[in-house]
């Protein structure tokens, strides 16, 4: 169904510069990015947060000018980490003809919302998400500024053996997402000939765990690796220790890791969170000060952690393809953009994209929550 402006401007309440919203299609006086991600529910921190990073890093633009005098507005809706909600969502925005889809958070959500954005020929930029699903085969109209789940977990399994913890469990969310974390898991293993003690799920936007704790504590794993959104792995977590359980966590960094902090509290202490952004917490990146001197400036309801560090980040790569484009850019001019980027250094963080490779990074390090809400990297 077409989703008449005025309650198109409804439902985009809330995003960036929309005090007035006339028609996404007469684009002729703004550059207009749409966003459907969780904004309500289990999840929603990933998408508040990543979507106040981004619109931090827009604001700094428009304060500026914007680009050729057009502002760059970033419209949302919330689809409350659904894909089905997710794929409503984009149908919407797409009637309307953004210049791009941005941010979307989750790889189920995006894996509804990818092949929609190839028919319309519209690019699907900067994804919160690390599956491979997304990234092969090759797609024209997909990038991607992270590094994958495959590079997370190659980086988890190398730092257990390093430690001589051999047997692995994992925990996983029951959907694309957790698939795609247990698959980089197991190949991680097998090039150890060796593969998870235990395996055990969880429903998405479920916080639903006893089961899997029971099941992988009584394997007596050394080390848990979790691939689940924050509020579940934090219950497992918790779950688990009170079961008696003694030993390592790891995440991947979907998990949220500042929301996992605040939802562990003291329980937190010494999990393990892989990241794919320069870290907010230590200011040794031009990056990192950069962002953490504009959420000081900015006040209000801004926060510095990863994921407004990877909203920050997905922005300053495409304000870097705008600038890089025409006046008037268009959905095949972008692409054209962000595949002659080549090599950027944005404040110590290198991205590389092309005509054969539009996965920017395939940067990760590990991180540790220390149990009194700081996150140590």
């Amino acid at each position: 169904m077409s989703l008449n402006r005025r309650t198109f401007a409804r439902a985009a309440a809330g995003a960036a510069a929309l005090a007035a919203f006339p028609a996404l299609r007469a684009q002729t006086d703004r550059i207009v990015l749409a966003q459907s991600a969780p904004f309500t529910g289990p999840a929603s921190q990933l998408g508040i947060q990543f979507h106040q990073g981004a619109r931090l890093c827009l604001e700094q633009v428009n304060a500026q000018g914007g680009l050729n005098k057009k502002p760059i507005e970033l419209v949302k809706l919330d689809d409350g980490y659904e894909p089905d909600r997710c794929a409503e969502n984009t149908r919407k925005l797409l009637s309307e003809d953004p210049l791009a889809l941005f941010g979307y958070i989750g790889t189920p959500t995006s894996v509804a919302a990818l092949p929609l954005a190839t028919a319309a020929k519209t690019p699907f930029i900067a994804p919160f998400t690390g599956a491979m699903a997304l990234r092969q085969p090759f797609n024209r109209y997909a990038f991607h500024v992270r590094a994958s789940y495959n590079d997370e977990t190659a980086a988890i399994v190398r730092q257990l053996t390093n430690l001589g913890l051999n047997k692995v469990a994992v925990f996983y969310q029951n959907d694309a997402y957790g698939k795609a974390g247990l698959d980089g898991v197991q190949l991680a293993l097998a090039a150890q000939n060796a593969k998870p003690v235990a395996v055990a799920t969880v429903e998405r936007n479920s916080v639903d765990v006893a089961a899997a704790v029971r099941t992988l504590t009584a394997a007596r794993p050394d080390a848990i690796v979790q691939v689940g959104a924050y509020k579940a792995c934090a219950a497992f977590i918790k779950g688990a220790k009170a079961a008696g359980y003694g030993g390592t966590f790891y995440n991947v960094s979907f998990v949220g890791t500042q929301a996992l902090a605040d939802e562990l509290g003291k329980d937190g202490a010494g999990v393990v969170v892989s990241q794919v952004m320069p870290s907010p917490y230590s200011l040794v990146r031009p990056i990192s000060r950069e962002f953490v001197d504009a959420v000081r400036k900015a006040g209000g309801d801004y926060q510095a952690n990863f994921s407004s560090m990877e909203g920050y980040l997905a922005a300053k790569v495409m304000v870097e393809a705008l600038r890089r484009g025409p006046a008037k850019p268009t959905s095949e001019t972008l692409v054209a953009s962000l595949e002659g980027l080549g090599t950027v250094n944005l404040g110590g963080f290198n991205i590389t994209m092309s005509t054969t490779d539009h996965v920017a990074s395939s940067f990760v390090e590990l991180s540790m929550l220390t149990g009194d809400g700081r996150i140590r990297t």
